[in-house]
């Protein structure tokens, strides 16, 4: 019986730390999706090391608790294309753009980046995460299910808005 003891105390243990695993703790993927709202070019995001498409559609993956709780956090970083309808000169041989060209406009692409909290979610019901791109370099972040356009969706921002002459502080 002795020499039982050890591998019952064991399993005993192995018990408790199984009961102490919650739906609290649980994580699942989600896609992210761009959703830019100004006449600029999002180049790329990325959202808590997840990088994706600044272009539209979802990109996969960010990885997310199955259940909202308090601090959640999105650190979203991302690139601007300030000029994306710019002429670039192109090679003269070949294809693609002329390297001092490119050099040139791609001098001008901005970064920024922002930490929002992440809105609070119901049960399991996380859609993924849409970053919703504003003017004035502001962001704005939703886990609905409800597509952009919808009238349950939370975001209500136009479209193809126009930078204003001065940005609010």
């Amino acid at each position: 019986m002795k020499k039982y003891w050890p591998r019952w105390l064991l399993g005993l243990f192995g018990l408790a730390l199984v009961g102490c695993s919650t739906a609290d703790n649980d994580m699942a993927g989600g896609n992210i999706q761009a959703v830019n709202h100004t006449l600029n070019n999002i180049n790329w995001l990325s959202v808590n090391g997840y990088r994706a498409d600044g272009g539209g559609g979802r990109s996969c993956c960010i990885i997310l608790p199955t259940k909202w709780r308090p601090g959640l956090k999105a650190n979203i970083e991302w690139e601007v294309d300030p000029e994306p309808y710019a002429k670039i000169k192109r090679k003269t041989t070949g294809y693609g753009f002329d390297e001092d060209a490119w050099a040139a406009h791609e001098a001008k692409f901005q970064r920024h980046n922002t930490i929002l909290d992440i809105p609070e979610w119901s049960g399991t019901e996380s859609c993924g995460l849409s970053v919703h791109f504003l003017t004035c370099n502001q962001v704005k972040v939703t886990t609905s299910c409800w597509g952009y356009g919808s009238p349950n969706n939370p975001i209500k921002e136009p479209l193809d808005m126009k930078e204003p002459a001065v940005c609010p502080k």
